[in-house]
């Protein structure tokens, strides 16, 4: 057995998980695609090392920053955690947690992922040729590929057109899904968009206030500016505050947008899932109502 919490970044996912997990004395697996590397804490809203004392937390902390996790491998470990959990003799309900999409289908789901990893000086190459080229290379190789991609879409061209290359069997006949035998009880946070947009605003000032603009500092020292995750949510905004391109109030209002953008998107890949089951995150006994849905679960 499986339980999923998810829901839009600053719903309140982590807060009801560990909550939940205490009560089930469980496991907390981590589907969140930046708290994977260490070092990157305040801005990714990981959780602190006293909560992760109360929980065992997993899929935290486990990479460099200047490594690639693919999601085939985040995937593989998941599963196999998953699995060694369900086969002790104690075991309790693990609870998978977070607001990235694909982490979370790739488990629930099974998606079956073709197994190549990204090819930097391959996709360079082809990147020269330009997207018109590429595309019309995509249709002669995988034309199911070529017609679900947009002609503009440079990102997944290259995708199939690597595991092509790399594998010599089109990306089409890579994929599809194999869905886990045991069963899931899907758990949602959502709230009213206004309700939501003020949690991320406040959210965003505490990483302020908890030293975002230090661990950015310290990042960008270690790492170099150049770094990918540097230019992700929260750390790309607070960088160009240090770079003197925007004052800190500016790289907060920025932040705060581009969060409420991202929480959009979330909401829009989430609602297309029939299986998960909506609780208000405003509710004044949401820890119980989520608490007597897994009831029900186990008892089935």
């Amino acid at each position: 057995m499986l339980i999923v919490i998810c829901g839009a970044t600053a719903s309140g996912k982590s807060s009801l998980a560990l909550e939940i997990a205490q009560r089930l004395n469980s496991i907390i697996i981590s589907a969140d695609s930046r708290q994977i590397y260490r070092e990157f804490d305040i801005g990714t809203a990981k959780p602190s090392l006293m909560e992760q004392k109360l929980v065992p937390h997993y899929q935290i902390d486990i990479c460099e920053p200047t490594e690639t996790l693919t999601l085939a491998e985040y995937q593989q470990q998941t599963q196999t955690i998953i699995e060694n959990n369900n086969q002790r003799a104690n075991n309790h309900l693990p609870l998978l947690v977070g607001g990235t999409g694909l982490y979370l289908d790739s488990i629930t789901k099974g998606l079956k992922i073709p197994r190549v990893s990204p090819q930097p000086e391959l996709r360079s190459q082809l990147s020269a040729l330009g997207q018109t080229q590429l595309h019309n290379w995509l249709s002669q190789v995988d034309p199911i590929a070529a017609n679900k991609i947009h002609l503009n879409d440079q990102f997944r061209t290259l995708r199939a057109l690597e595991v092509f290359y790399v594998t010599g069997i089109p990306i089409t006949e890579q994929q599809g899904e194999n869905p886990p035998d045991y069963p899931i009880l899907q758990i949602g946070l959502d709230c009213d968009v206004t309700a939501l947009d003020k949690r991320i605003a406040i959210r965003t000032n505490q990483m302020i206030e908890m030293g975002l603009v230090k661990e950015v500092d310290y990042l960008c020292n270690k790492y170099s500016e150049d770094l990918p995750l540097l230019n992700t949510l929260g750390y790309g905004e607070i960088k160009q505050y240090l770079a003197g391109d925007l004052t800190l109030q500016q790289a907060i209002a920025l932040t705060i947008t581009h969060t409420r953008q991202f929480a959009k998107r979330q909401r829009t890949w989430f609602r297309k899932n029939q299986k998960i089951n909506w609780f208000d995150n405003s509710s004044l006994n949401l820890v119980e109502q989520v608490w007597q849905k897994i009831q029900e679960f186990v008892d089935c």
